[in-house]
């Protein structure tokens, strides 16, 4: 797809890309463009916002969990229709799943779409030093076009042009941009990241003032003319599953009724996870396990995804007829998929920081106890062990851990460890995960993407009761 596309991506976490990143989205969408965004690696947070500022759902790319094949024409697939690409990078621009390569970096991704970067650096306390760091960056890895220079938290006026000047001396990147400091407002945050974005005053307020920044301090035209200097060539055909044309048995079959748990509790899923199941023929329904009465009716399986559960355990655990009716669910045998916060809410029970205890849907033999300090973060390989929901023994799926919360007080008992799971940080690898009849539950969140079968296998079990 021959589309307009630039990076935002930055020399390391904490520079400000996202904020730059939603201003500029904002910005141009207030120009009457049509702006299809894209977060680079395994975040559920960003894309909220991008795709509250873009007013198009954002989609992750991500280089490690999904193969190069599927991140080209996923990018061909959803920017049809609009007049430019955003991609917001991930940590540092060549930081990703291994230390030594470019696998799961921002930098992958910029090279598979040949996408031109705009690098988002620090200006606090430096003037030539710039020069010296975008300098390094450009030569850093071949294929990776660093097309201009954000300065963000920069002085004065004259600052400004230092910093310009040290780039023209040495004939790098033009600076695109110089924010001063506090130009840009603090987006709200807690420990996984930033809060997840919705559509009160306060957050399009917000949206709206990193635009008039943006507007005030971004040289936009020039970044139009950046987005439009890549190589002339299409990216890759979308694939069948996420061609909405696909036709077939999928198409002619009944429908599949499968509930998604989504409200302010739970919410972490990949956009095109969920595109994935309805196009193997699933009718997604989407319910709050804080505030829904009872489950839809008529449903043949459950995703629960990740979220904030111990945000909203009061509400979880005072909902007592939801909890029956998940519980009656588990029962029948139906399909249950859970993750993370969603695998939380079916434990036991939650523990906070406090000590305080809540009671939740108890299908999994353990409670989770909240901690202060982050458990686990990185990328993961499941092997199944068994036949589950998502596919048979032997097959191999990708995904990622981050949480702030483990397994306590697990009872002895008949539950199945369906993963056999290697972690990029560990030598061995470990057994994990939670399979009871039609129960399937772990931390970890799974893109299925890494395994074209999984979204398909896990509709035809739900198929099954119909």
């Amino acid at each position: 797809m021959n589309i307009p596309r630039i990076m935002i991506s930055g020399t390391g976490s904490g520079v400000g890309k996202t904020s730059v990143t939603l201003g500029l989205v904002t910005a141009l969408k207030q120009r009457g463009l049509a702006v299809q965004t894209f977060k680079v690696g395994p975040d559920f947070l960003d894309p909220t916002w991008l795709g509250l500022a873009s007013g198009r759902p954002c989609y992750n790319l991500d280089g490690w969990m999904c193969g190069k094949d599927y991140v080209r024409q996923l990018f061909s697939a959803k920017t049809a229709g609009a007049d430019i690409a955003v991609i917001e990078g991930v940590m540092g621009l060549f930081d990703g799943a291994d230390p030594a390569g470019s696998e799961g970096s921002s930098a992958e991704i910029a090279k598979w779409l040949s996408a031109p970067v705009l690098l988002v650096v620090n200006g606090h306390g430096v003037a030539r030093t710039l020069a010296a760091t975008v300098c390094g960056f450009c030569c850093f890895e071949d294929g990776v076009r660093i097309a201009g220079v954000i300065a963000n938290h920069t002085g004065s006026e004259r600052h400004a042009d230092w910093l310009s000047a040290s780039l023209g001396a040495k004939s790098l990147p033009l600076l695109a941009g110089a924010v001063p400091r506090g130009a840009l407002p603090p987006l709200p945050s807690r420990n996984l990241g930033l809060v997840t974005a919705d559509t009160d005053e306060i957050t399009l307020k917000k949206l709206d003032e990193l635009a008039l920044q943006i507007e005030r301090y971004l040289k936009i035209d020039t970044v139009l003319q950046l987005a439009r200097s890549f190589p002339e060539g299409t990216v890759g055909k979308a694939p069948d599953f996420m061609d909405n044309r696909s036709t077939g048995a999928v198409s002619v079959a009944p429908k599949v009724r499968i509930g998604i748990a989504r409200d302010q509790a739970f919410h972490f899923y990949y956009q095109d996870n969920l595109e994935a199941l309805e196009q193997q023929g699933a009718e997604l329904i989407i319910f709050s396990p804080a505030s829904d009465i009872a489950l839809p009716s008529g449903l043949h399986g459950l995703y629960l995804g990740g979220g904030y559960p111990e945000e909203y355990v009061k509400e979880l655990a005072a909902n007592s007829q939801m909890l029956d009716d998940i519980r009656s669910f588990a029962a029948s045998g139906r399909p249950m998929y859970a993750e993370c916060g969603g695998m939380m809410y079916l434990s036991r029970g939650i523990e906070l920081l406090d000590s305080s205890n809540y009671k939740m849907a108890g299908l999994l033999p353990f409670r989770t106890r909240m901690l202060p300090r982050r458990k686990a973060l990185g990328y993961v390989e499941v092997t199944l062990l068994q036949d589950t929901l998502l596919g048979a023994a032997g097959q191999v799926l990708r995904g990622h851990e981050f949480h702030y919360s483990e397994i306590a007080d697990e009872l002895p008992g008949a539950v199945h460890t369906p993963y056999q799971i290697s972690k990029r940080r560990c030598s061995s690898d470990v057994q994990g995960g939670y399979l009871e009849g039609g129960l399937l539950a772990s931390y970890i969140h799974l893109h299925f993407a890494s395994n074209i079968n999984s979204a398909a296998c896990f509709v035809q079990n739900c198929r099954r009761f119909l």
